[in-house]
């Protein structure tokens, strides 16, 4: 292992990175802390397919460890401490792959460090991975999953292809993993948690946003954003970066910018609208004006993800056509904008919006879409420390919902902050209609509901509720 100073030009600050210096070359197993995590999953599936042993533990089964198991990769959720089965008890030929969500005291994971096994992140496998092939990196605060997606979807429907690690299960692949070995191109989602981004070796990129995030890890929003100048600075001179307009983040790499009603960006989306029931806009391109764009999705927010993959896929040498086509067939991503029920009186859409900017988008679109319907958000916020950070913003959002049903804050990795709770917020938003509710209690309330846009929006367990609700209006 190595580390990697990377000094910030714009304020000479350094960020100590490990860099990983192995092969994997060398290696015939792999061994997951975490498998069930939805990007750990796509790198199991993804040694799977190179005709590597795979096998790993997660704290609990879900459909995704399911769909694992099924595919031959062995999954078990009991801690088995140094009871590890061959053949992943070779050092020399396993490579450990964990997960920061993993405790620490894990029996497995003490045993791996204790035998000195090759323990890396998946942010490290990927800059690996970045490093044999040219990586297309899709970075931001919002929209990861579902531009990367979006982009590797373009790309597969064109001549030039790509293999793609998904933070979400597309709908169109059905998976989170898209395989075309023969491709120079991999899509990867650049996550800025734990400055995991900075651990790749991208070609070029698309940079969505850098509102702040994650302060529990950066400090503040101006490391925050200094974590972005240096990933944006990774870039080679023969690279791109395609960055929202504004966010001005330097690079060596070739600079293009995009927006929506930005007329100094280099792509510009105009007149985004819903006609006929078809998700329209036009965009403005440095080669002239295209009419009519038809997305498969909707959101006003999809269609600015979707001038940046114009720009991106123009820049790898995709034509208009393919591009166009391939915009019309996106089917999305699970839990982006998902459509889980729609009928004459009644519309039901799960969504994975965790941060104000987010319930901002999602919110905007709905009433665009829905302007004379009732709007009731069930939303389940994440991390007490997020919570804390953008309090007001996440006020100032849910108050514009007709009907809000807070779910309790969902901790994941955190421990409770005295004073930060969902009642907290309870009290300070203001739409008519507002409660907290326990996530069983959730189907039965709104099970008695035949009209208007319910919401199920958060990154937590709030998923669970999906079928239930779905069930119950189905039928």
């Amino acid at each position: 292992m190595t580390f990697n100073q990377q000094k910030n030009t714009q304020t000479n600050e350094i960020v100590d990175i490990r860099i990983v210096n192995i092969s994997l070359d060398n290696f015939e197993n792999a061994y997951f802390l975490g498998i069930g995590g939805i990007g750990m999953s796509a790198l199991a599936r993804y040694f799977k397919s190179l005709g590597w042993n795979v096998a790993g533990y997660d704290k609990t089964p879900s459909p995704l460890t399911e769909s694992l198991q099924q595919e031959g990769i062995d999954v078990h959720y009991e801690d088995r401490n140094s009871s590890i089965s061959s053949p992943y008890g070779d050092k020399a030929k396993t490579l450990v792959i964990v997960t920061p969500a993993v405790p620490k005291n894990l029996g497995e994971l003490l045993h791996f460090q204790f035998n000195e096994f090759e323990i890396v992140k998946r942010s490290e496998v990927l800059g690996l991975i970045t490093k044999t092939s040219k990586g297309l990196g899709v970075a931001g605060t919002h929209g990861k999953t579902t531009t990367s997606t979006m982009l590797a979807h373009l790309l597969d429907q064109s001549e030039v292809k790509c293999t793609a690690f998904l933070g979400g299960i597309s709908s169109n692949f059905n998976s989170n993993l898209v395989l075309n070995p023969s491709a120079a191109y991999t899509v990867i989602e650049a996550d800025e948690f734990d400055r995991s981004f900075l651990r790749l070796s991208p070609f070029a990129s698309i940079i969505t946003s850098a509102d702040p995030d994650h302060l529990d890890i950066y400090g503040d929003a101006a490391h925050f954003r200094e974590g972005f100048e240096l990933y944006a600075g990774l870039h080679p001179e023969n690279g791109v970066v395609v960055q929202k307009y504004g966010l001005n983040l330097p690079t060596a790499a070739k600079t293009i910018t995009y927006g929506i009603n930005e007329p100094d960006s280099e792509y510009c989306g105009l007149n985004v609208r819903v006609e006929n029931e078809k998700y329209l806009f036009d965009v403005q391109t440095p080669s002239g004006k295209w009419e009519a764009v038809e997305l498969g999705i909707p959101g006003i927010h999809n269609a600015e993800n979707a001038i940046a993959c114009i720009a991106l896929c123009q820049f790898l040498g995709v034509d208009e056509a393919t591009i166009r086509s391939g915009l019309k067939t996106f089917l999305g991503v699970k839990r982006r904008f998902e459509s889980i029920v729609k009928s004459q009186n009644l519309i039901y859409i799960d969504d994975y919006a965790h941060h104000p900017t987010e319930l901002k988008a999602l919110i905007d679109s709905i009433r665009l879409i829905y302007h004379d319907r009732k709007v009731t958000g069930v939303f389940q916020p994440h991390l007490f420390t997020r919570t804390r950070d953008f309090f007001e913003g996440f006020v100032a959002q849910l108050s514009r919902l007709d009907e809000v049903i807070l779910l309790p804050i969902y901790p994941a990795r955190e421990e409770p902050i005295p004073g930060v709770t969902s009642d907290a917020l309870l009290e300070k938003i203001t739409a008519p209609d507002k409660k907290l509710m326990l996530p069983g209690e959730v189907v039965n309330y709104l099970s008695a509901h035949t009209e208007g846009v319910f919401l199920t929006i958060g990154a937590g367990d709030i998923d669970r509720i999906v079928n239930p609700l779905k069930k119950e209006w189905s039928e």
